[in-house]
């Protein structure tokens, strides 16, 4: 797992005013949990930002007071206007324990049926797993070049070293389908199919209606005269 270093500050106060006057000096309140104790701490905000904004996994070293813990990111709240990280949530880690996290989805190779013209569609980003942090790649790579047309990958698909898959076996991670323009056209071109027999059939029928008609028309043989 990679691993990123990240320095704290033990927070002497905690409560809505202390936690603005941090955010005002452009320091975000954290809060480490899974330890022996609740740590309550903040993190310079640039420095925290290569943390919080990217989708690859990585196990963050703090460095609070001088005192190490490796942790994962557990929660983290942005402003809803300004999108600035105004708080998060660590998880401490043991290297010798499991544990479980969300790791991102990264799709290689290019599918067959997008060859063809159909659409890729990833239905999940993301897959939550568990086993050792060191068994934590930085991403998920799944290989996506022998998907064809109305072809799915579901999560019972997927393998990966050390881990275990903990989302359900019968969900949809990525397919292809075909485009709807085409989809629209071959729809239409079946339907049209069966009504180019009508033509046929009523011509057939032409013949027939006319000596039906003809027989009608023909004056009826006039009865013999009597003797």
């Amino acid at each position: 797992m990679n691993k990123i270093e990240l320095t704290g500050t033990p927070r002497t106060s905690t409560g809505t005013k202390y936690a603005a006057q941090l955010r005002r000096a452009k320091q975000v309140p954290c809060v480490l949990y899974g330890g022996a104790n609740t740590i309550h701490f903040s993190v310079d905000e640039a420095a925290l930002g290569k943390v919080v904004f990217t989708a690859a996994m990585s196990g963050i070293e703090l460095d609070i007071a001088g005192t190490k813990t490796l942790a994962l990111v557990h929660q983290k709240q942005f402003h809803p206007t300004t999108d600035r990280v105004i708080h998060v949530d660590f998880v401490e880690l043991n290297e010798n324990k499991e544990t479980q996290a969300f790791l991102s989805i990264r799709l290689t190779g290019q599918p067959i049926g997008v060859r063809k013209g159909g659409n890729l569609n990833q239905t999940m980003r993301k897959l939550r797993v568990k086993g050792l942090p060191t068994k934590f790649p930085t991403h998920l790579d799944v290989d996506i070049a022998e998907l064809d047309i109305n072809s799915s990958i579901h999560v019972s698909d997927l393998k990966f070293d050390g881990l275990i898959l903990m989302e359900r076996a019968n969900d949809v991670v990525v397919s292809v389908k075909m485009a709807k323009k085409v989809e629209e056209a071959a729809a239409a071109a079946a339907a049209a199919t069966p009504g180019t027999a009508a033509p046929a059939a009523a011509g057939a029928a032409a013949p027939a209606a006319a000596a039906k008609k003809g027989a009608e028309a023909k004056p009826a043989a006039k009865p013999a005269a009597k003797k």
